[in-house]
C-alpha cells in the first residue's frame, strides 16, 4: 500500500474516500466500501493528520486508531493508497473551492468520490457533501454521499464508541466497530510484580495517543508472534492501588502459556469487562481475586470447562 503525505507523490488518477476515519467503525466502512470496490482509479483513502479536532481545539486528541493501526487496517481492507494530508490552521482556513482544485483535481485527479453525509471542509466548514456532488455533476464524476449509519436506533460514531469504552461496555464498542477493540503495543520490562504473585504479566507500551478503556480488569484474546492462534488472557489497566502504584500501566496475563515476549509486539482484543480496579487490604486477598478473575475470563472467553484447572 502506497502511503504519502505529499500530493505530488500520489498515484493517479484515483477513486477516493475522504474522512477522519478514527476507529474505522461500521459507518466509516460504509463510506469506504464504494471505493474499495471501485474500478475507476487507484483505490485511495484521504485522511488527515493530526486529527482536525486537535488542531482546532489545540488540545491533544486520543484516538481509537492511531496512525499505524489505521494504516494496518486499511491495508487489510485492500486499499492501494493512503494520503495522510497534513491538517494545519492554514489548511483549515482555505476556501472550499481551493481544496477541490488543489487536492481533488490537481493532487489526486479524482475519478470517483465517496464521503459521509456530514462531511464538511474549507473555511468555517462552508463546503459540504452537497458542494462535492455539485462539483462532480459538472465534471461527470460520481460522488457518493453515504447516509447516517445507525445501530439499534442510535447513530454509529467514534464518540459513542469512546463513551462505551469509558464505562467498560466492551460488547457495545465491538458492535459499533464491527470487530473487537484492540490495543497493540510492545512488551517492555515491568517491575515483575505479577510474577512475584504467581501471575506473570506482559507490560505493554502503547502509542501515547491511543484511547484506553476504563481502568479495570478485562478478558482478552492476545495475538503473539510465537503462537499460531490467539491466546486467552486477563488484562489489567490502572495504577495497581494495592501497591500504591503511581504509573498507569496496561498488563496482560496469558492463561496456560509461558514464554519470553520482551521486545515483541502483541495485539490484545477486548472480550469482556470483569471488574473495576480496586485496592485490596492484603496481598493474599489480591491473589484470591486474581484467581477469580481468571475463572471469570475463562467463562467470558468460552473456556468455562477449564475453570477447574485454575
Amino acid at each position: 500500500m502506497h502511503i504519502t503525505s505529499d500530493l505530488a507523490q500520489t498515484l493517479r488518477p484515483t477513486a477516493v474516500a475522504i474522512g477522519n476515519f478514527d476507529g474505522l467503525h461500521l459507518g466509516h466502512q460504509k463510506v469506504l466500501q464504494p471505493i474499495r470496490d471501485s474500478l475507476q482509479g487507484v483505490r485511495t483513502v484521504l485522511t488527515f493528520h493530526p486529527h482536525p479536532q486537535e488542531v482546532l481545539t489545540r488540545r491533544p486528541q486520543l484516538l481509537l486508531t492511531p496512525p499505524a493501526e489505521k494504516l494496518d487496517l486499511l491495508a487489510q481492507m485492500g486499499f492501494e493508497q493512503v494520503v495522510l494530508l497534513p491538517f494545519t490552521p492554514a489548511f483549515a482556513c482555505q476556501p472550499p473551492q481551493e481544496f477541490i482544485q488543489t487536492v481533488l483535481e490537481q493532487g489526486l485527479r479524482v475519478r470517483h468520490l465517496s464521503v459521509g453525509w456530514d462531511f464538511c471542509f474549507g473555511h468555517r466548514r462552508s463546503g459540504n457533501a452537497q458542494t462535492l456532488q455539485a462539483w462532480g455533476s459538472e465534471r461527470c464524476i460520481p460522488v457518493e454521499v453515504i447516509p447516517e449509519t445507525k445501530l439499534n436506533g442510535e447513530r454509529v460514531s467514534s464518540s459513542r464508541i469512546r463513551a462505551a469504552l469509558a464505562t467498560g461496555e466492551v460488547s457495545t464498542a465491538e458492535a459499533l466497530l464491527g470487530r473487537p477493540y484492540r490495543l497493540t503495543g510492545e512488551v517492555v520490562q515491568g517491575d515483575q510484580r505479577g510474577r512475584q504473585l504467581g501471575f506473570p504479566t506482559a507490560n505493554l507500551r502503547l502509542p501515547p495517543e491511543k484511547f484506553l478503556p476504563r481502568d479495570g480488569v478485562y478478558s482478552v484474546w492476545v495475538d503473539v508472534p510465537a503462537a499460531a492462534a490467539a491466546l486467552p488472557g486477563v488484562m489489567n489497566i490502572g495504577h495497581r492501588p494495592t501497591f500504591a502504584g503511581l504509573q498507569h500501566t496496561v498488563e496482560v496475563h496469558l492463561l496456560d502459556w509461558t514464554g519470553d515476549l520482551y521486545g515483541q509486539e502483541v495485539r490484545v482484543a477486548l472480550r469482556g469487562f470483569i471488574r473495576p480496579e480496586r485496592r485490596f487490604p492484603t496481598v493474599a486477598d489480591l491473589i484470591q481475586q486474581i484467581q477469580q478473575d481468571c475463572q471469570t475470563a475463562r467463562q467470558q472467553l468460552g473456556l468455562a470447562e477449564q475453570v477447574g484447572m485454575v
